[in-house]
């Protein structure tokens, strides 16, 4: 059963026509509906299940430079000053707060990968535009208050912060109703039409919305979806599993993780506590479909993600890859991706958050949940056009950042529909890089 997430009422009631649909209401569709509307566009979200309902509300809830892969820096950098308005524009409570996020070091070795990803960052933004800093065992300790054990330093952004995963993007979601956004909910999306090769409307359970763009932020579901229009979408999907605790006194306020384990202080006094870097991969058709172009990833990752045959194998082996419009689709049945937790892996965490704080070992274990997170091969989105059918874009595979990032890649998904000028340089985010030759590489970001 996945979190506690905020509802907002259900709306089914189709406007006749908008100039953008988007597909998904998570965090990068409702940040999209968000930047359109601020530039006089009128907008659908419409989501199959209920707002925020897969990772948008499953995730650490961190927003986040530090460790970003260099490729996002920039954008991560753009949406933590987004962030930082989002409550006061938007008159809500994202529960966002600086609070600071440190990756502490467990040996020398972390401690030099930190420092490298430094010294790479500073070089491409500039020393003004990133506050963090390399500090000493000292600091180190003294920002995980109350930790046992002694670390070789770390990295630290003060600028860094937290929201609440289960009430950020439903928030967002109502003030932009108010605003004149259509959030349709639940209402899936079951195909789009074209005329003459560009965008004309989308096919509902519902009925038709008839539209110039529409947007595809559908996390998981976005390759399958993509698919039954013929557009390739490189992507796999790997389950994380969370925990959160009662209440706690005289914990940590910073955000940290080391290498086993990455915790964060929620408003409620409890703490989001999970797995640092190690996930589970539901072995599917598409993970032999995608094997060549996801080796790269699986040599630098090799080790930290379990691979395993279960039912979903079949169960999406099973699935149609075209389907008419007319008639229910897997959307409507299957409404909202709820995996059961890697139990290994949430034992391994919290056993590391009691040894480092032994003052909270007595914490009780109030729910644990997993999600699935969207992943391209080279653990970087795709936020693009799809160049071959006009109209259509494409915002997925944020591979584990897209809360953090959210704001920004809406804001600049939105400069793509718009034609206006860009809010960072997207080449890196362009769905043709799988395609055209172009090397595929990890970074060496968290």
């Amino acid at each position: 059963m996945g979190p506690p997430t905020e509802r907002i009422p259900e709306d089914r009631t189709l406007p006749s026509h908008v100039d953008v649909v988007i597909v998904g209401g998570g965090v990068i569709g409702i940040s999209t509906a968000r930047a359109l509307i601020e530039k006089g566009l009128s907008v659908a979200v419409c989501e199959k299940g209920y707002i925020a309902g897969e990772q948008s509300s499953r995730n650490w809830g961190w927003c986040r430079a530090t460790h970003r892969d260099l490729r996002e820096l920039e954008l991560s950098l753009e949406s933590l000053k987004l962030w930082r308005h989002i409550d006061a524009e938007l008159g809500i409570d994202t529960g966002f707060r600086q609070c600071g996020i440190l990756y502490a070091a467990d040996d020398a070795k972390a401690l030099a990968d930190h420092e490298a990803w430094l010294a790479r960052a500073v070089a491409l933004v500039g020393r003004d535009a990133l506050d963090s800093r390399i500090v000493s065992p000292d600091e180190t300790g003294t920002l995980m208050s109350g930790a046992a054990r002694r670390f070789a330093g770390g990295i630290y952004t003060p600028s860094d912060g937290r929201a609440e995963p289960q009430r950020a993007v439903p928030a967002m979601a109502v003030a932009l109703r108010e605003r004149g956004v259509k959030v349709l909910t639940p209402c899936a999306v079951r195909g789009i039409e074209t005329n003459g090769g560009a965008i004309s409307g989308v096919v509902t359970e519902y009925g038709r919305i008839a539209c110039g763009s529409v947007v595809v932020a559908g996390g998981a579901w976005t390759r399958y979806f993509a698919g039954s229009i013929g557009v390739d979408v490189p992507q796999l999907m790997v389950r994380s599993s969370v925990m959160r605790t009662s209440p706690l006194e005289n914990g940590p306020d910073v955000s940290a993780c080391n290498q086993e384990m990455g915790y964060r202080k929620r408003l409620d006094g409890g703490y989001t506590i999970a797995n640092a870097f190690h996930s589970y991969h539901d072995i599917t058709p598409d993970s032999f479909r995608l094997f060549t172009k996801f080796l790269p990833a699986l040599k630098s990752q090799f080790g930290s993600t379990k691979l395993a045959l279960n039912a979903r194998f079949f169960e999406e082996l099973r699935r149609p890859r075209r389907w008419p419009l007319d008639r229910p689709t897997v959307f409507e049945t299957s409404r909202t991706l709820d995996p059961a937790p890697v139990e290994a892996f949430n034992k391994a965490a919290v056993t590391e958050f009691r040894a480092l704080f032994p003052a909270l070992a007595g914490l009780r274990i109030e729910q644990a949940w997993a999600g699935y997170i969207d992943v391209t091969p080279d653990a970087v989105p795709v936020i693009s056009a799809v160049d071959e059918k006009r109209g259509l874009f494409i915002a997925t595979g944020f591979s584990g950042h897209g809360f953090g990032i959210g704001p920004a890649a809406g804001r600049l998904m939105a400069d793509l529909v718009a034609n206006d000028a860009p809010l960072v340089d997207p080449r890196a985010f362009r769905l043709s890089r799988f395609f055209d030759g172009s090397k595929i590489e990890m970074d060496g970001g968290f």
